[in-house]
């Protein structure tokens, strides 16, 4: 039958060019458990807003637990694929990757984690905090925390990059990545993001993986923090900015490269093309650049 035929030619595209997420040594994680372990780890920090749950007195306990018990399991299995996986490819003796030692590596990570809420959620209620202080449209701590694509994002990075320079591979580009996809702001989990941090709007953000962020800082939607060139062989460099306190950020500005660095207090305005330090208290337009 020629649906026997298709099925044969998909299959030999298997054999022939990989990429299938295959239930063995070589598993790599789930995206789907990820991103299910990221909700509940979201609910950890806002309960009750992420998810239609009750919470009350007499059952937050319960349901506080039931979620740390399933985060623990799940991520402790996927940081598991995820460390095997990358372990196989940089050590020429696969043999000598042992799971149960990488079983412990995540469970660890995994708890590690969980024992960093309470101070992810003291920085996102400072980030909650500068959206209402930044944006006169903004009613509540509440209205910020249910409908402010910013600080998902915000959020979500200060999760992936917990996870993202204790070593675990993988697991931190798939949380952002899938936020990424949800609210258009796409922030690497490597780049170090200070407190009080406020995007606005947000469509269009990027922040690239070595960009160091300092306290107070706003910045508006399009605006890119990148890097002046993206060869491979600066992998390991530092190739985006530097932006320090207080610094505003206007619409569609572009900010490129390591060596940059936006002085403490200044203000870059919108469509602006920065590729040079910028001295503190500086204000930078399209007509003086």
């Amino acid at each position: 039958m020629q649906t026997d035929k298709i099925i044969e030619s998909i299959l030999k595209s298997y054999d022939d060019y990989g990429l299938v997420n295959r239930n063995d040594a070589e598993n790599f994680p789930n995206r789907q458990n990820v991103v299910s372990v990221l909700s509940d780890l979201q609910s950890l920090v806002f309960p009750g807003f992420r998810t239609a749950e009750e919470i009350n007195p007499s059952n937050i306990r319960y349901i506080t637990g039931e979620k740390v018990n399933n985060i623990i399991a799940k991520l402790t299995k996927e940081i598991q694929k995820a460390l095997i996986y990358t372990l196989s490819r940089t050590n020429r003796d696969p043999s000598l990757i042992v799971e149960s030692h990488c079983f412990k590596l995540a469970e660890k990570a995994s708890i590690a984690l969980l024992e960093e809420i309470p101070e992810i959620r003291r920085k996102i209620q400072l980030d909650t905090q500068a959206a209402l202080n930044g944006d006169p449209a903004a009613r509540s701590n509440e209205e910020v925390i249910l409908s402010y694509p910013g600080l998902e994002a915000i959020l979500v990075n200060r999760i992936s990059h917990f996870l993202y320079k204790n070593g675990i591979p993988i697991i931190p580009r798939i949380m952002s990545e899938h936020i990424h996809g949800k609210t258009g702001i796409d922030i690497h989990p490597g780049a170090s993001i200070g407190e009080s941090f406020f995007i606005d709007h947000g469509t269009g953000v990027v922040i690239g993986e070595t960009c160091v962020i300092g306290n107070n800082v706003k910045i508006y939607q399009g605006v890119t923090l990148g890097a002046l060139s993206v060869k491979k062989v600066l992998q390991d460099k530092k190739r985006h900015p530097t932006i320090q306190d207080n610094v505003t950020i206007y619409a569609n500005a572009t900010i490129l490269g390591g060596d940059t660095v936006i002085g403490e207090g200044s203000v870059i305005g919108g469509n602006t093309w920065v590729t040079s330090s910028v001295a503190p208290n500086s204000v930078i337009t399209q007509e003086n650049k």
